[in-house]
């Protein structure tokens, strides 16, 4: 990493540094994550466990669609859910308690997070470029939120749905164990965040010339077949159900080649800029 400013910095400079955004970083998220203990109860039987509730608000959506659509034998107008969730482990409610915690306060610290990311990379950037770091943090905390939201009024009630009205014999009783069901939520969360991070991530990647509009226009069919695969994996069996998933995929992924073209046309610019210079 070079400051185009300064004099070019050490690999013990940047070992140092990234030390000091962990250090950072870490300490944002355990104050957080101590933020959200006082929260602790709306966060369990509100937010995490709110999909588990029949009323809950993107089960009317889903139902009207279905109904809209004339699907049939579908379960998204399940009026209750017979699954329980249980603990079976001594320190289980402790340990969800504590990571619970924990997983709030990453996402709650994430704009930080980013703020320290762009202060790690900003000397290897061009004075102007630098200014744009209240921009960088913005943006991406928001689509990163956006994606969170996604995740959880989209991907785990569709998960919850499907999974608790899903048998195979009327013999067998679905009893989901706290960790696996905090585990879908967490992970359907943070995944869904971290997706939605694809224009920002294409812009540095364009930046540095590893991407190109051409080269993700070029990709693009078979990008479409691997979002497709990717929300039939993180969705249930259902058409309706891999639409909803794969259209802000693909909206993000579009918006990404137009983020790529700016970039190259950018560069470009600068380049005939300094051609005439010298």
């Amino acid at each position: 990493m070079v400051n185009k400013n300064k004099t070019e910095m050490s690999f013990m400079d940047h070992l140092e540094d990234l030390r000091w955004l962990l250090i950072r970083s870490t300490i944002a998220i355990l104050i957080m994550a101590f933020v959200a203990y006082f929260f602790i109860d709306f966060i369990f039987d509100d937010i995490i466990f709110g999909a588990k509730d029949p009323d809950f608000i993107t089960y009317h959506f889903f139902c009207e669609i279905t109904k809209f659509f004339n699907i049939e034998d579908s379960t998204a107008c399940a009026t209750e859910f017979s699954f329980i969730i249980q603990n079976t482990n001594v320190g289980g409610q402790f340990s969800i308690f504590l990571w619970t915690c924990i997983t709030a306060g990453f996402i709650l610290g994430f704009p930080y997070l980013l703020y320290e990311i762009w202060k790690f990379i900003s000397p290897a950037l061009y004075e102007k470029e630098r200014k744009n770091a209240r921009s960088f943090v913005v943006v991406s905390s928001l689509l990163f939120f956006i994606g969170v939201l996604f995740g959880y009024y989209i991907i785990v009630p569709l998960s919850v749905n499907f999974f608790g009205t899903f048998i195979v014999s009327q013999t067998i009783i679905n009893q989901f164990s706290v960790d696996s069901y905090i585990s879908m939520v967490k992970t359907s969360l943070i995944a869904s965040g971290l997706v939605f991070e694809l224009p920002i991530i294409i812009y540095f990647l364009a930046k540095v010339g590893l991407v190109t509009p051409e080269l993700l226009r070029n990709y693009r069919k078979f990008a479409v077949v691997g979002i497709l695969i990717i929300a039939a994996i993180v969705t249930p069996p259902d058409i309706v159900s891999q639409i909803i998933t794969s259209i802000p995929i693909l909206i993000l992924y579009e918006v990404s080649i137009f983020i790529a073209a700016r970039v190259a046309k950018n560069r470009l610019k600068n380049e005939q800029s300094s051609q005439r210079i010298e």
